[in-house]
């Protein structure tokens, strides 16, 4: 017998019906990149989701055809989350800091035929603009195209092209396992691999965020998504304020401490979430301008480890309440998050402040394990390590154009960390099983630093590891072994880099030895070379 009950899809037009429903008046303030502020509604934010999703419509696109965007956090970036994956394309969000020919190859291996942009990438996406093999359409996200038109012809505006949408777009009714965005990740070693999220999986990962014991927004929290929206979705934090409908302040590009303080307290801002980086620098600010960030209750934590000292900070000096979250881009990204349990509330205070220095527990929709090397589940006792494996409603199955095989074993995904879970299920990172190293929440390859590197001809050797930094958790060491009769300095070595990656993933240090400790099969002892040289950057 089944269940007599109705069958809607989950869908991500669903979302933003619901605030611009129930939520019309609340608002959302956006930085503008050319500088200001403006206010809007969740109402206006859902009348032109429905227009652009009419005018991508009436450009010819096919079903599903992929939309990409290279912006900041603001109003029409928001408006194209839902206008774009509501009418049945796809949102393929850009990390911009990527090294150009990565951007490059993931605009072809997405065959994005529209890319939206805000004006501080247009040399950016002007000088990639030849390579682009699919690419149909340019949107200028702000303002008239002015200027932007000399370095990209035919590029159009996007108040222009919403304006020529129709606001009273019915919403298509879509299967909810339908594509509806695209993440490209960086964290492996090889190409960017995209990460393919559905209606289905986008509104379930919503539900999980706005659980009391998850993150918890609510409609009378006012929201401050500081981690970019080319980050996983922002962590998914758009589509679980529409959910909610809680009001938003989108911090545009300006995220320094000056800019993200002035924010909090000019809007009351409930709940921030971001990056361990971008919190150092908001306490620097914060404590130089003697603010008491009265109206912040919570701050969310990712991307990388949250030190200690943050946590208590955050409490003893200003109140608020720092919630230790992890994930990655194949969880869309949020797997566990730390929240007490009852029982902890009988713990000692300083025990019950520890506890909250790990990486919590899976919320539910998430399942993780410990393996050993047969794929194996560990003991949960908190001290015995594997390999942390996942599986769960909003994991991927495979990554975009691979097969499941080739992504998955048995059922599982690798997260690629190493970590240990207690009793409770609460997890500790360890260590990563691969050598990428995360500087203030960004994946760097060792391996392609490495390959840089060996190509010097005055090297004979080269390894890079992540040495511990007090502003970026990580950054590049570049360990090398001297070519025979050569004795290059530190800054000839480092000038290799120049034109082959990104600056911001450039090793700070070169540090020189006479070899590089191996094992029995060649491979380079990198845990040897963290134990001699990860500390190289403190002090």
């Amino acid at each position: 017998m089944l269940g007599q009950m109705m069958s809607q899809p989950l869908l991500i037009s669903s979302l933003i019906t619901h605030a611009e429903r129930y939520h019309s008046q609340a608002e959302i303030y956006s930085v503008n990149t050319g500088g200001g502020v403006e206010e809007t509604t969740w109402g206006q934010v859902g009348q032109n989701a429905r227009r652009l999703a009419s005018a991508l419509a009436g450009l010819g696109l096919d079903p599903q055809a992929r939309c990409g965007t290279i912006a900041w956090n603001n109003r029409r970036h928001l408006e194209i989350y839902f206008g774009a994956s509501g009418g049945g394309f796809v949102c393929h969000t850009i990390n911009p800091r990527l090294f150009p020919e990565q951007l490059v190859y993931i605009l072809n291996h997405a065959e994005d035929k529209v890319l939206f942009i805000d004006a501080t990438f247009v040399p950016l996406v002007a000088a990639i603009r030849d390579k682009l093999e699919h690419l149909d359409h340019i949107v200028l996200m702000e303002g008239s195209v002015g200027d932007a038109a000399e370095k990209l012809p035919g590029i159009v505006a996007y108040d222009d092209l919403i304006a020529k949408g129709d606001p009273e777009y019915t919403w298509p009714e879509l299967d909810e396992f339908t594509a509806s965005s695209l993440c490209y990740t960086s964290g492996t070693t090889g190409n960017p691999k995209g990460v393919l999220y559905s209606h289905r999986s986008t509104v379930l990962h919503s539900f999980a965020i706005n659980l009391a014991d998850s993150i918890g927004i609510s409609a009378s929290d006012i929201v401050l998504p500081v981690v970019p929206m080319f980050h996983v979705n922002a962590w998914g934090t758009p589509y679980a304020c529409a959910m909610t409908g809680a009001r938003l302040v989108m911090p545009g590009p300006g995220l320094d401490g000056p800019s993200l303080v002035k924010l909090i307290d000019t809007y009351k801002v409930t709940l921030a979430l971001g990056v361990p980086t971008i919190w150092l620098g908001l306490l620097g600010e914060a404590r130089k301008s003697g603010t008491t960030l009265e109206s912040l209750k919570r701050t969310v934590v990712g991307g990388s480890a949250c030190p200690p000292s943050m946590i208590k900070t955050f409490r003893e000096e200003y109140g608020v309440d720092t919630i230790h979250a992890w994930g990655m881009t194949e969880m869309s990204p949020v797997g566990s998050v730390n929240q007490p349990l009852a029982k902890h509330r009988d713990l000692p205070i300083e025990e019950q402040h520890r506890l909250r220095e790990n990486q919590g527990r899976p919320v539910f929709g998430v399942e993780l394990e410990i393996m050993d090397d047969d794929g194996k589940p560990l003991p949960h006792d908190g001290k015995t390590q594997g390999a942390l494996v996942t599986r769960g409603h909003w994991i991927l199955d495979s990554y975009f154009r691979k097969t499941r095989d080739e992504t998955l074993t048995d059922g599982w995904f690798d997260t690629g960390d190493v970590a240990t879970m207690d009793p409770d299920g609460y997890i500790t990172i360890r260590d990563r099983s691969k050598d990428i190293i995360k500087s203030g929440g960004e994946w760097i390859s060792s391996v392609e630093l490495e390959n840089i590197a060996i190509a010097h001809p005055q090297l004979a050797d080269a390894a890079v590891i992540g040495a511990r930094h007090e502003k970026w958790d990580e950054r590049p060491v570049l360990v090398a072994v001297k070519a025979e009769g050569q004795d290059p300095t530190e800054e000839d070595v480092l000038a290799i880099f120049e034109g082959k990656i990104a600056k911001w993933q450039v090793p700070d240090r070169v540090v020189f030895i006479d070899v590089l400790p191996r094992n029995a099969t060649g491979k380079v002892l990198k845990r040897n070379l963290r134990e001699e040289f990860g500390e190289v950057l403190i002090g």
